[in-house]
């Protein structure tokens, strides 16, 4: 029959299919783990956390964690790049998570020394490249960079084993050195902040120390505002001599002393009618003194912050103008051509113009746009701290106004800051 007939020999006869053996990808170690009893299981070596969608927090826990003593707790802090690392390429930033290797060759011993002496052992570090985005791209729950990061901080952390946190800031934010706030979160996650630590035995070490080729001074900053001493890896690690500093930004320079209840104000009226505009960069301090000087004698304020473009600043003064009332102009009004015209304006309507020339510093006001920046839950027209948010270059194509423009007077206002125990405490720590 057909269908009985046998294939012809010439016809190529398939192999039986391999069978494939299936290999297990649960190990030895899994199973273990997982019929061993929650008690039992000994804890991560590294664990990370976010704080506030902010800060990223890396802890490497051993057995051998610190014992509690009498004596109040030291801490030995350090930078991590280019304080205790550096790039292996020679490049500025690593360019992948292997890119690493120690400062120098003393850095994991002295580490591993101070371990050993009872110092806890804490890594603090400014790390603004870090993006804490999800990314749904292949399935990773974090971005690109923070995954190099913690693999970069896990290696170090690995290979120096012995306690250590890392504490990395990644927004310009309370948590960010010069500022204070990963400091706090360490005391907080090892309840130092109950029972304190040592801190004129404590260490804190960088390389941002406000010497001629440093990028700042923030390293340093930060150890004064833990009131920490300070060193750079150079005098750590090397016991080199201290380098001379640039001058440092130091804002307890500008608190207001305590004035005389009879000290003349620094502005007052001088015409029925009169067109005032303040001349300063951002962050001068100029809307702080029109709500304490300019505010209380019936000046109508006019801001670009509020009204949003020049044009409608100028309706809305006119408008105040024509109805009797004195303006001030709360803007940067940083040249010529600006302040023309206002001064045109003023002759338009025939009444005197006068401008408040705000002379603070470019670095003065970079620091209180810092400030400001970072400090935005404060009410902005509460002048608890400083009002507003400003943006700008800080003086860079400023140009100082001249009696020649036609002002009545120029009044020169240096800035000096004023406020309660606690804003103070706040302004001081943000050191550029």
């Amino acid at each position: 029959m057909a269908g009985s007939a046998k294939r012809s020999a010439s016809g190529a006869i398939s192999p039986p299919p391999v069978k494939r053996k299936i290999e297990s990808t649960v190990t030895k170690q899994s199973m273990s783990s997982f019929f061993t009893p929650t008690s039992q299981k000994k804890p991560k070596q590294i664990t990370w956390r976010i704080v506030n969608n902010s800060l990223v927090v890396g802890k490497y826990a051993k057995e051998s964690d610190h014992e509690q003593s009498a004596e109040k707790p030291r801490v030995a802090a350090f930078d991590l790049d280019s304080t205790l690392v550096s790039t292996a390429s020679g490049n500025t930033f690593p360019r992948n998570s292997s890119d690493w290797k120690w400062w120098h060759d003393t850095v994991p011993s002295r580490l591993k020394e101070l371990s050993a002496d009872g110092y806890h052992v804490i890594v603090i570090s400014n790390q603004k490249k870090i993006s804490l985005q999800k990314e749904i791209k292949g399935g990773r729950s974090d971005s690109k960079s923070l995954t190099n990061f913690k693999e970069r901080a896990a290696a170090v952390m690995e290979q120096l084993d012995i306690p250590l946190s890392v504490y990395a800031a990644t927004l310009d934010d309370g948590y960010r050195k010069p500022r204070i706030g990963m400091w706090k979160e360490f005391l907080d996650d090892y309840d130092f902040d109950a029972t304190g630590v040592d801190l004129s035995k404590s260490i804190f070490v960088g390389d941002a120390a406000g010497r001629p080729n440093d990028h700042s001074q923030v390293d340093r900053g930060f150890a004064a505002n833990t009131e920490v001493p300070f060193k750079t890896p150079e005098e750590f690690f090397l016991n080199a001599a201290p380098e001379p500093l640039v001058e440092p930004f130091d804002p307890s320079l500008y608190l207001q002393a305590d004035q005389n209840d009879d000290a003349s104000p620094p502005f007052s009226r001088q015409s029925g009618l009169e067109l005032v505009i303040f001349c300063g960069s951002p962050g001068a301090g100029k809307s702080t003194f029109y709500w304490d000087y300019l505010e209380p004698l019936g000046y109508e304020r006019v801001n670009q912050d509020i009204l949003k473009t020049r044009p409608k600043c100028i309706k809305v003064a006119k408008e105040h103008l024509a109805a009797g009332s004195s303006v001030v102009v709360d803007n940067t009004n940083a040249d010529p051509e600006t302040r023309s015209q206002w001064i045109e304006i003023a002759k338009g309507f025939s009444v005197p113009i006068r401008c408040v020339y705000f002379s603070a510093s470019p670095a003065l006001c970079r620091h209180n746009n810092a400030v400001r920046a970072a400090n935005q839950s404060l009410n902005p027209e509460s002048r608890t701290l400083l009002p507003g948010i400003a943006f700008g270059d800080f003086g860079r194509r400023f140009k100082e106004p001249t009696t020649s423009e036609g002002f009545k007077d120029i009044i020169r206002v240096d800035f000096r800051f004023r406020g309660d125990e606690e804003s103070e405490r706040i302004w001081k720590q943000y050191w550029i």
